[in-house]
């Protein structure tokens, strides 16, 4: 921890916050399953307020029962608020039942197979019946867009049915900042589209090289300071810092050299 803290210069922030320091627990994936218990201390200690889950299997969440996850993480201070889930028809009630116990707000399906229109209309069509199930139990549901959504099929944007076809009192979307970049479209555009639809969004920055890299927040060329500007408009409620792969920095670095830029940003 002694080599993250000297990205620290606690620096006020410049705007009223906007809303807790999230981390989804992915990017310290391989920390969480070697010592889940003293990660989620050192993401506390490094300032993050909420997280987001990224192990659910056989009913346990790390290893642990729901409520005893959620005990840990709100053992150092934290709330448990979101969690990414692999959905599906047959795992839905149990998923639903489980995710209550944790007291968790919401959950998303991370990702999806869909080759086609139809399949997309399929899976908006699913995602409404797992929102009513999850909204019986108190949870918001929704999805986790990559690139791949905003490839055009047919003409179509693919993501745009998805909008248009779910219902927005069950379904709402979690925005990869960095995933809808990389495909070619602004997240602001969307804002204005679908105004109130993204309760959440994943913060990670992108590199300027011809990889286009996921980098810190901060370190790399996406306009954070329009997109905050109209978050209101866009109905965000909670972020989560997100990094798929830390290539510059160790995970424990990383994710503090993002907080502090937010930090300082007023995020």
């Amino acid at each position: 921890m002694a080599a993250g803290s000297m990205f620290l210069s606690h620096v006020p922030p410049l705007n009223a916050k906007s809303a807790p320091y999230g981390l989804i627990l992915y990017t310290v994936r391989g920390e969480m399953d070697k010592d889940p218990v003293n990660t989620l201390h050192q993401v506390a200690d490094i300032g993050y307020e909420v997280v987001e889950a990224a192990d659910y299997s056989n009913g346990k969440f790390y290893g642990m029962p729901p409520a005893e996850f959620k005990r840990t993480v709100e053992s150092f201070g934290m709330k448990l608020i979101s969690s990414h889930n692999g959905v599906n028809d047959a795992n839905l009630q149990k998923t639903a039942d489980d995710c209550a116990e944790a007291g968790l707000k919401y959950v998303f399906k991370p990702s999806m197979n869909a080759d086609s229109l139809d399949a997309y209309k399929k899976a908006a069509h699913d995602f409404n019946r797992y929102g009513e199930v999850f909204k019986q139990n108190g949870i918001r549901f929704g999805f986790h867009n990559h690139a791949v959504e905003f490839l055009p099929i047919d003409g179509v944007i693919p993501y745009d049915i998805l909008l248009k076809e779910t219902e927005p009192d069950l379904v709402c979307m979690q925005l990869d900042l960095y995933w809808i970049k990389k495909a070619g479209f602004d997240a602001w555009d969307y804002f204005k589209k679908a105004p109130g639809r993204f309760e959440v969004w994943h913060l990670k920055d992108m590199k300027p090289d011809g990889e286009q890299y996921e980098t810190e927040i901060g370190n790399g060329i996406i306009d954070f300071d329009k997109i905050f500007k109209l978050q209101e408009q866009s109905g965000m409620k909670y972020y989560f810092v997100e990094q798929d792969h830390c290539r510059d920095y160790p995970p424990f670095e990383s994710i503090e050299i993002s907080l502090d830029y937010i930090r300082k940003k007023g995020y």
